[in-house]
């Protein structure tokens, strides 16, 4: 049963970053800072990533510790998005891009990891009393959630599609970002 559980969270991973990736890879230059209800394209985008990657690791005491993040310390300037203020940085689409990438990989191998006893744990976020099994269901709907955000401002603002990915990496339209 592990591996029909391990497949399906990294296969709804792969679906829910690769749509907020074609998001991120085909928004018109000038919709990048236009507002998605409150915020910038481009934090929207940014909010999704940072918590998917958040909640992809063990806690909140190792997030900022990670290689990505020390080698990208400018990217992440002082972590607004996880403080209780307005978040105030835009960002530019390639470290978001790469930033995606990341997430994509610690996806794969945070699910890779997983055991039963380590799904059935409770997670070690003070924001969410949840078992991990349920965290990760809760990480991909807000992704999810970010992208629909996106995909419906690209499409009423520019005509743009974004295609429907419905399972993992090897899905078509997974990985061709245009």
């Amino acid at each position: 049963m592990i591996e029909t559980v391990r497949q399906v969270l990294t296969s709804q991973y792969a679906a829910s970053l690769s749509t907020l990736g074609h998001c991120i890879a085909k928004c018109p230059d000038a919709l990048w800072n236009a507002p998605v209800a409150r915020y910038p394209f481009c934090q929207t985008a940014f909010h999704a990533l940072i918590f998917a990657d958040l909640y992809l690791g063990p806690d909140e005491a190792s997030f900022r510790r990670q290689p990505f993040h020390l080698a990208n310390a400018a990217f992440f300037g002082d972590y607004e998005q996880l403080e209780d203020r307005e978040p105030l940085s835009l960002y530019e689409r390639s470290p978001l891009m790469a930033y995606l990438e990341f997430c994509r990989g610690k996806a794969t191998s945070t699910i890779a990891a997983e055991t039963p006893e380590t799904l059935a744990s409770p997670a070690s976020f003070p924001r969410r009393n949840v078992f991990r099994a349920e965290l990760h269901v809760i990480n991909i709907r807000h992704i999810q959630h970010h992208a629909a955000q996106l995909t419906l401002r690209l499409r009423l603002a520019s005509d743009v599609e974004i295609p429907w990915v419905g399972q993992g990496w090897n899905d078509p339209t997974a990985r061709k970002l245009q």
